[in-house]
């Protein structure tokens, strides 16, 4: 396997295989695919910015959920279907910084802390950044956590899940601050990790010559 591709179990399952073969089938690149991944992010950062209900809510969880999956199936298209192409690294990395900061930006407005939806997003960037930075040294990407993009989605996913009950009944949305509180934090922190690992990666590197 390829060491600077996220490791992603659903690659492996049968749905995903299928899907797969149907893109293929349909002539679609895997850069149109990662282009409509910033079409679903957008989708769910407009959404919840108009509505912080559960409409919003749940639109925002499809906006998710459906940029995720253009992440998953661009890759596979590309290999399954031996349709990579000289741009296809940079489709593979542009799009998400484009959908993060879209969501992360509209989460900090939708439950009105905007400068640190500004922040998650930058931090957000910043992992990513660590991690291309040092495989331009030579050195095998780290997706390390404890938040890169899954684990980003999953708890903005979560907290709209959790609006979506709380916001009619209390009026409040204290998940959605909690969550992007968690995201900002979390991707700092993943900062850390990462640039810790570069720095022992490049010392070992160091010693092996």
């Amino acid at each position: 396997m390829d060491s600077n591709r996220r490791p992603i179990r659903a690659r492996s399952s049968r749905w995903a295989n299928s899907i797969t073969a149907f893109l293929i089938r349909t002539g679609i690149s895997p850069n149109q695919i990662s282009l409509i991944s910033i079409a679903f992010a957008a989708l769910g950062a407009v959404a919840i910015v108009l509505d912080q209900g559960i409409a919003g809510s749940v639109l925002c969880i499809i906006g998710i959920q459906g940029r995720l999956l253009c992440n998953l199936f661009d890759g596979m298209v590309a290999i399954d279907g031996g349709k990579q192409s000289p741009l296809g690294a940079l489709f593979n990395e542009f799009p998400d910084r484009v959908a993060d900061s879209l969501l992360l930006i509209a989460l900090g407005y939708a439950c009105a802390w905007p400068a640190l939806g500004w922040f998650a997003a930058l931090a957000a960037a910043l992992t990513a950044y660590i991690r291309v930075f040092g495989g331009s040294l030579g050195l095998a990407q780290r997706f390390l956590g404890p938040f890169a993009k899954q684990q980003r989605m999953a708890v903005m996913t979560g907290a709209m899940v959790l609006n979506a009950f709380e916001t009619p009944l209390w009026g409040s949305h204290h998940a959605l601050l909690a969550a992007l509180w968690l995201i900002a934090l979390g991707s700092a922190l993943t900062c850390v990790t990462r640039t810790r690992a570069l720095c022992r990666d490049l010392e070992a590197k160091h010693v092996a010559q």
